[in-house]
């Protein structure tokens, strides 16, 4: 029962030193990985900005990269363009 624990033990252990060594997220990488789940999900040109942690202002945090020191905000976009409105119908004289 001992070794199972000790192996159990070493498997945790070098699963967190892997993600360690990983190091932090680069920011365009995870901008660009947030971007896509957001219109997998049925979402419309996202605005996503990388801004520094603590100067969110309105936007929804859904990320941080930079080992913590930087925040991915998400700001609903519209529809591509807009449709014109079309031009009021002449009336006959």
């Amino acid at each position: 029962m001992k070794k199972i624990w000790m192996a159990a033990a070493v498997v945790v252990c070098a699963t967190g030193f892997a993600a360690a060594q990983a190091g932090p997220k680069n920011c365009d990488e995870l901008k660009d990985e947030i971007a896509k789940k957001i219109e997998a999900n049925g979402g419309v040109n996202p605005v996503l900005t990388i801004v520094d942690k603590g100067k969110e202002g309105d936007g929804k945090v859904v990320g941080t990269c930079g080992g913590g020191t930087k925040s991915i905000l998400y700001e609903k976009g519209g529809a591509a363009a807009p449709a014109p409105k079309p031009a009021p119908a002449k009336k006959p004289s």
